[in-house]
């Protein structure tokens, strides 16, 4: 008899199939997105949940016609880029004072960035949208970069912080008497050790950056700066949609982050843990 055999209980196969239930949830939308946008506009309002009867391909051709859908993307890749990377540095530095250093005010900034992740974006746009109008920042080709960064920031400090705190002191204190400098310890030591983190976070910074709305259609009104996201609307009339056309838009617009997700899942969850298990 088998002694490291796990035995079954109700309370196992209860579980099992609520998360079965849940990964069918979720993967569903994607699949019907898929197959959505092989369809007519007449198959799409007879039905929109049943298969194609006559699968075809040109709403996604038709996507790249009749908008500069490649420009959005471009748009939209040099946006998220400028953004990981600051998002990234600051993190990073930030992070490691954090954990570092205990100085005056230290308590109060850990806790207003963790605070800036219970925000809700959509409070802020008002306000947002005043403070770049008076600044003379609105319609400017990295206009979305500052807020991308300030959202995106707590989350990325925070796991950053809670990392570096896994990182023995003992390491920096040999490396300073080897006579390394600070700045030598933190980016050629401290920064290569945190590349896991660091990795997960810009990850992480590039779906929210990919996929924003709200901050691109407030503060970007000229055509040629528009986002992904914003083309999508296109298709969106005052008086009907094209719905094939928008799912096969969105088909297009999330296949960079989909594909990245399933290169770099089991990335993402070993940085977002690997703090924490290792304090």
């Amino acid at each position: 008899m088998n002694k490291n055999k796990k035995k079954v209980t109700p309370g196992g196969i209860i579980l099992n199939i609520i998360l079965w239930i849940c990964s069918i949830g979720f993967i569903y939308p994607i699949i019907w997105l898929f197959y959505s946008s092989m369809k007519t506009q007449v198959e799409f309002d007879t039905n929109c949940i049943a298969f194609p009867k006559h699968p075809t391909f040109s709403n996604i051709k038709n996507v790249f016609v009749v908008t500069d859908i490649t420009k959005y993307m471009m748009n939209s890749l040099i946006v998220a880029v400028v953004s990981i990377i600051g998002i990234v540095f600051f993190s990073f530095i930030v992070g490691y004072f954090l954990s570092r250093f205990k100085f005056r005010g230290r308590d109060f900034i850990y806790l207003f960035l963790l605070v800036g992740m219970l925000i809700p974006v959509h409070s802020l746009m008002i306000s947002i949208t005043l403070i770049f109008s008076k600044l003379n920042l609105i319609n400017h080709r990295l206009t979305l970069v500052l807020p991308y960064i300030a959202f995106n920031l707590p989350i990325g400090v925070y796991l950053v912080e809670s990392y570096i705190k896994s990182i023995p002191r003992e390491m920096e204190e040999a490396a300073a008497i080897d006579g390394a400098s600070f700045s030598y310890t933190l980016f050629a030591i401290i920064l290569r050790m945190t590349t896991p983190v660091l990795t997960t976070v810009a990850i992480i910074s590039f779906f929210a950056c990919w996929n924003e709305f709200i901050f691109s259609l407030l503060l970007l009104t000229d055509v040629k700066l528009r986002t992904l996201p914003l083309a999508i609307t296109v298709f969106n009339g005052a008086y009907s949609s094209n719905y094939p056309m928008i799912m096969a838009s969105m088909l297009v617009a999330i296949f960079p982050a989909l594909l990245l997700f399933v290169l770099s899942s089991k990335r993402i969850m070993k940085g977002m843990v690997v703090g924490a298990v290792k304090g």
